[in-house]
């Protein structure tokens, strides 16, 4: 299979998971049109995957959630909190990649207020339908979500302030693509803000190869140090991790019994898979 055959592969079985959490939550599967006319990108048939729902009350204050409806926090799937260490001011526009059912991006939102905007971008229309629903009940007003891809962002050159992502990055087939749009996007002196899954040694091959692996959010993360280097080849500078949390305290019991089951020992899992905030600039 060649690189663009598998990425594109890689690309319909996360479409297909998040779709699924997505219909799921909207409770109208009937009006989504799965791989109908209007819904070009969607994908057809079951799927399944080791996805956790973030533990919303480790991630977020009780403040942060005050006001977020269920269809908000029962579809957050990230891995940290990016708004949290992006320090947001008014006036400010955000781009939110992989913005699922909207949590971060109307976190973000209440730090950029009125004058500011934020828009987040997902590559499920389902999410998007569902994120879109969310900002007409929590009343965010700033914020917009448009269907497309990260690696070909639907933005012009220079149009944003701040880049955030949680726990979408590691999804892509093309993790070069994603840096360079964030690069492209920002305006001088904006900041890449995320949190993603990173490896501190090897996964079994056995993992790798599995496309519900990747939208596990598992076989497409990168070796840390790789990872930092592929945003630094795009141009980012003062790049920093700011922490790293092992699975340990942070896999799903879902994605631990996977790797085990794949040969992985329970003590090296938690010293392989990471969560990571990472904060980069772009000077120029």
């Amino acid at each position: 299979m060649s690189d663009i055959a598998e990425g594109e592969n890689i690309k319909k079985t996360v479409r297909q998971v998040y779709g699924e959490i997505a219909r799921r939550s909207l409770g109208e599967p009937e009006e989504m049109g799965c791989c109908g006319p209007a819904q070009p990108a969607c994908c057809c048939g079951p799927a399944e995957a080791a996805v956790e729902i973030a533990d919303v009350a480790r991630l977020y204050s009780a403040v942060e959630l005050t006001g977020l409806p269920e269809s908000v926090t029962g579809v957050a799937l990230g891995c940290g909190n990016p708004t949290a260490i992006a320090d947001l001011r008014p006036g400010e526009v955000v781009l939110d990649l992989g913005s699922g059912g909207g949590i971060d991006c109307f976190l973000a939102a209440r730090k950029v207020g009125p004058q500011g905007r934020v828009i987040g971008l997902d590559m499920t229309p389902e999410m998007v339908l569902l994120a879109r629903r969310n900002a007409k009940k929590v009343g965010a007003t700033n914020v917009e979500f448009r269907y497309g891809e990260m690696e070909d962002i639907p933005l012009l050159d220079g149009s944003v302030d701040v880049v955030i992502s949680n726990c979408v990055i590691n999804l892509s087939p093309d993790k070069d693509a994603v840096f360079r749009e964030a690069y492209r996007v920002l305006r001088p002196g904006g900041r890449l803000i995320v949190s993603d899954i990173v490896l501190h040694g090897e996964l079994p091959p056995s993992i790798r190869e599995r496309p519900d692996a990747w939208a596990g959010c598992v076989a497409g993360a990168l070796q840390e140090s790789d990872y930092l280097g592929r945003i630094r080849a795009a141009g980012f500078e003062e790049i920093e991790v700011l922490s790293r949390d092992f699975a340990k305290a942070s896999a799903s019991e879902e994605t631990r019994t996977m790797l085990e089951l794949a040969g992985l020992a329970p003590d090296a899992l938690d010293h392989t898979i990471a969560s990571v905030k990472i904060r980069a600039r772009k000077t120029a």
